[in-house]
């Protein structure tokens, strides 16, 4: 694939870096929120008294999540070799930005990122917004047309689409649910393993 040779590689986190082992309804009926509807949204559209305390459970309980987290398989030797040939890396989460640091750690992915290109829900819109993407070519002083997406879900490749990247679509399952919104969609982290 030719997108492979970009040099600017952002990722989404669980699910695509880390195995998924999120219950979201499970999470969703804990905090008393609609079945089915993504969570943030859901909390951002209430008052900020209602807001505030709903949004600590919700760290509370990821932060639970994040200790168990374990390596996608491939994304050590993705990161590797993406690192050894001088790649900027990436994560863009859903996830508060100590999750995310706390995820990497338990899953042995921390060395792979620097602080400042993790980005988090409290640092811009959360995906499908693009804000997140733009957020890190800026910093990267790139373009969209440098860069690749890489997520198991659609906002990963919403957020990719708008900002202008190639978009990668980790479909581990074979589903082929989200492929239309991805320029590949690949089984696993070692088929981005370019070998030329």
């Amino acid at each position: 694939m030719e997108l492979l040779s970009r040099q600017h590689w952002i990722f989404d986190m669980d699910g695509t870096l880390t195995v998924a082992v999120h219950d979201f309804e499970a999470i969703r009926h804990s905090l008393g929120l609609q079945s089915g509807q993504p969570i943030l949204e859901q909390l951002d559209a209430m008052p900020e008294t209602k807001r505030r305390p709903l949004l600590r459970r919700l760290d509370a309980i990821e932060m639970g999540i994040a200790g168990q987290a374990r390596p996608q398989a491939g994304a050590v030797e993705l990161l590797a070799h993406l690192r050894s040939r001088g790649a900027k890396l990436g994560i863009l989460t859903r996830n508060s930005v100590d999750n995310a640091r706390q995820t990497l750690k338990a899953a042995g992915l921390d060395a792979y990122f620097v602080d400042e290109c993790i980005v988090g829900r409290e640092c811009a819109t959360p995906k499908p917004n693009p804000d997140g993407v733009v957020k890190l070519l800026d910093q990267w002083e790139t373009r969209g047309t440098e860069a690749i997406m890489v997520g198991d879900f659609l906002f990963d490749l919403l957020a990719g689409r708008q900002a202008g990247t190639a978009t990668v679509y980790l479909d581990i399952d074979g589903t082929s649910q989200w492929s239309d919104y991805a320029d590949a969609t690949v089984r696993s982290l070692y088929s981005l393993i370019a070998t030329r």
